[in-house]
């Protein structure tokens, strides 16, 4: 037997490292990665952590002091408002000071003393002069006070009275009631609505409401003229009393 012939009777695995990598390829696909590639891809993944935790620090650190900006602005306006609020505010109204009133100049009065070349100059002071002017300047201001103050309206005080005129009975005409009442006329009164209301057995009151100035009408003396008409007026109430 030559020497090939007994080779390739030789019981010989030559392939066995090509079946090996395909057996190891084969429980790896089966099995997932390797111990080494998982800790591998575990590193690149806590890698990306850290990269992205210091992202957010360093956003935290730029948010942290654009409000430290803001609070430092805030502070510098309420600084600016508290001291615009202490300040006194001047107005010009009708209140305001009046001008200073300004002295009236001194006149100086040269003084000689016959015919001396060392004349002294004396200082007189005009102090009535001065008080006239004072006095000229205050009559002013209270005159243009005065003037001032008449014409500013008055409020006149006004009342709305609601009055109720009862009659005798039931004959009486309330017509001619009514034109009694409505009669009675004065300086600071005037007449309004009038209605009847029923008060029992037929009989009707006037109920009838005026407006008075509270200085000249009063109601006494809108009672005392009412119940005059004594044919047609039994009395006179008050109602109502109503300031306007």
């Amino acid at each position: 037997m030559s020497g090939l012939q007994c080779l390739a009777a030789e019981n010989i695995w030559f392939d066995k490292h090509r079946y090996d990598e395909a057996e190891k390829r084969f429980y790896e696909g089966a099995n997932g990665p390797t111990t080494q590639q998982q800790s591998s891809s575990h590193g690149a993944g806590d890698q990306e952590l850290v990269t992205r935790m210091k992202s957010l620090e360093l956003e935290n650190q730029t948010l942290h002091k654009v409000i430290e900006d803001m609070r430092a602005a805030l502070q510098k306006l309420e600084s600016r408002v508290v001291v615009l609020e202490k300040s006194p505010v001047t107005t010009a109204g009708p209140c305001a000071k009046a001008a200073p009133v300004q002295a009236a100049p001194v006149k100086q009065v040269k003084v000689t003393n016959g015919g001396d070349d060392d004349d002294d100059d004396i200082d007189l002071f005009g102090s009535d002069e001065e008080d006239e002017e004072a006095e000229r300047l205050k009559q002013e201001r209270l005159e243009a006070y005065a003037a001032k103050k008449a014409k500013k309206p008055t409020v006149i005080a006004k009342s709305s009275i609601l009055l109720d005129v009862k009659p005798w009975d039931d004959e009486t005409d309330m017509g001619k009631l009514e034109e009694c009442v409505r009669s009675v006329q004065m300086d600071g009164l005037l007449w309004g609505a009038s209605k009847l209301v029923p008060v029992g057995y037929g009989i009707k009151k006037l109920q009838i409401n005026c407006v008075v100035e509270d200085d000249k009408v009063g109601t006494d003396i809108l009672e005392e003229e009412i119940t005059n008409f004594e044919d047609y007026v039994q009395s006179v109430d008050v109602a109502a009393f109503n300031k306007i």
